[in-house]
């Protein structure tokens, strides 16, 4: 079987990929990307047998590439958002797996194209196949010196990268080291309280001091507790987290 995967996030392709090699030997995966526009590209001119297709790309959400492309190739969706479920149900998916993806979650999406079984979601189908009691992080280890605690997701500001380093700013104005990536933590954490602002941060909608107009099209946001530097929402981000603030 031929395999596509579309992934950006590199520790998150580098488990997929891990997972696809380990449970289905058999799959050839004969690409990886991590573009809309090279997604776009290569189905223009080549084809699978079935795609992993993540929905968050580094330039746009992956549904953009339906509009371009007349896909019949059955998808399983990998995600870190839930809020997507009736759009995937509108292509054709047959799987929705969110991240951290679990292997029986990911041998069952599987099994439906291993037995014949293929057909896209009906709703119904499609909101069982997801985890909907996923529960996400309510605290998190923290590094003082060589000590080691812990703090309330509640009272995180904001985390991001700094020198290759994640830390947690906390609402109180308290800075925290913690063992985790951008990318893990943002499967981990509850998308409707927290949005990914750039590649190095991620912050909590409680933390949005201001948000304005920038050049070219993008959104500068001020964060509480202040942040040294530029915080920017890149242009194709923009209607996503406008939606984020809205609480769709």
């Amino acid at each position: 079987m031929r395999v596509l995967v579309i992934e950006d996030e590199p520790l998150a392709q580098e488990e997929l990929v891990r997972l696809i090699h380990k449970l289905f030997p058999e799959m050839d995966i004969v690409a990886i990307l991590s573009l809309v526009s090279e997604s776009i590209e290569w189905l223009t001119i080549h084809s699978a047998d079935l795609i992993f297709m993540d929905i968050h790309l580094a330039d746009g959400l992956s549904f953009d590439i339906f509009s371009q492309v007349d896909l019949k190739t059955p998808i399983i969706f990998t995600t870190a958002y839930d809020q997507y479920a009736v759009q995937a149900f509108q292509v054709n998916g047959v799987g929705y797996l969110l991240k951290p993806i679990v292997e029986k979650n990911l041998i069952s999406a599987v099994d439906k194209l291993n037995h014949k079984a293929y057909a896209p979601l009906n709703l119904n189908r499609l909101l069982q196949s997801m985890n909907m009691s996923k529960e996400y992080k309510s605290r998190i280890g923290v590094k003082i010196g060589d000590r080691y605690n812990y703090v309330e997701i509640a009272r995180v500001a904001y985390f991001y990268v700094e020198e290759r380093v994640t830390f947690i700013m906390t609402v109180d104005g308290k800075r925290y080291i913690v063992d985790y990536s951008i990318e893990a933590l943002e499967s981990l954490l509850d998308p409707k309280q927290f949005f990914r602002i750039s590649r190095g941060c991620i912050a909590s909608i409680g933390s949005i001091k201001e948000v304005s107009r920038h050049f070219n099209s993008r959104l500068k946001v001020t964060l509480i507790p202040s942040y040294d530097g530029d915080m920017l929402i890149s242009r194709v981000r923009v209607s996503e987290f406008l939606r984020w603030l809205d609480g769709q």
